[in-house]
């Protein structure tokens, strides 16, 4: 039902839309937030967190929405029989009103089409016309930025926003959705912003240009290292080669997320702790003689961990 519904929905979603859809991803978004922000000077941005977004679809406004595109009875009819099924949670079978089936396959574009009416279109086809400076929505599923030229144009958007969103039974969370400002004026030394993993903020380019950097975001990073911790905790027992070569799996997936321009710095401290991690465990499977960190790096001589590298490059 995704394949026949999501070349229909293509044509209707906005380019700045990247959230499970094909040929669109994380790092184009994050491209596109540096070209906005470094390049065309749009240091206000609304950083915005809407609250159990996937659990307050409204159905009889998606339904309404749906109706726009899909007559077909057939679809629509299986539609609402995943809206409409039950959630099994501790023994219990509840049944929800409101929201999209959690883990679906079809939970996401249901989504999408949610936010495409609510947010998208009202943003580029009744607020961008109303601007006199530029603007930009970019978002990702549920998590967007709103990113402007005029301060005061994005304080205008941020009091109508709110309302905008509880019309059709979202709300953002209060005390993460602010307006930032990323440009103090001399190029560096503003607000910082999270974003899909990562912290943003102003820096300096080798030439001297202001231009938006990022790290891991220290939650994200605190998250890795906590289940990094745990996987080789649990699985310390195995062969040597078995046990790096796993790990070195999981460095690589970490690396092709995060290692992205800007960000080599948090990459080296990652791969530093998790070395750290490796030779706690491995200290602790059971030998008579604790391993020195000498012996250790003999090991580490014939079973390399993988060393961080920059995946995707923009300059």
């Amino acid at each position: 039902m995704t394949k026949v519904l999501t070349p229909i929905y293509e044509q209707e979603f906005y380019p700045t839309s990247y959230g499970f859809r094909p040929g669109k991803s994380q790092h184009q978004a994050l491209e596109m937030l540096f070209k906005e922000v470094s390049f065309k000077g749009k240091y206000y941005i609304i950083d915005a967190d809407m609250s159990n977004y996937f659990g307050s679809i409204n159905h009889g406004v998606l339904r309404e929405f749906l109706d726009l595109r899909i007559n077909d009875g057939v679809i629509r009819k299986m539609i609402d029989k995943w809206l409409k099924a039950g959630v099994l949670e501790d023994g219990q079978v509840s049944y929800p009103e409101e929201g999209t089936p959690q883990g679906g396959v079809i939970s996401p574009l249901l989504s999408n089409i949610y936010l495409h009416y609510v947010l998208d279109e009202w943003f580029n086809e009744a607020i961008q016309p109303r601007l006199k400076a530029e603007s930009k929505l970019i978002r990702f599923a549920d998590d967007f930025l709103l990113l402007f030229n005029s301060k005061e144009e994005a304080k205008r958007v941020m009091e109508v926003l709110p309302k905008r969103l509880g019309k059709y039974g979202l709300t953002l969370h209060p005390e993460k959705t602010k307006l930032v400002e990323v440009n103090n004026g001399d190029g560096k030394g503003g607000q910082t912003f999270d974003f899909l993993g990562f912290t943003h903020y102003m820096g300096k380019s080798r030439k001297g240009r202001s231009i938006l950097n990022r790290k891991t975001s220290k939650k994200k990073l605190k998250s890795s290292l906590h289940r990094t911790n745990d996987w080789i905790r649990n699985n310390r027992h195995k062969p040597v080669a078995d046990l790096i070569g796993e790990l070195n799996r999981k460095l690589q997936g970490h690396y092709s997320y995060y290692g992205i321009t800007f960000n080599g710095r948090s990459l080296l401290h990652y791969h530093h702790k998790v070395r750290r991690l490796l030779y706690k465990w491995m200290n602790r499977r059971g030998g008579k003689t604790p391993m020195n960190w000498d012996k250790f790096q003999t090991i580490l001589n014939h079973y390399p961990l993988k060393q961080p590298r920059i995946v995707h490059s923009y300059l």
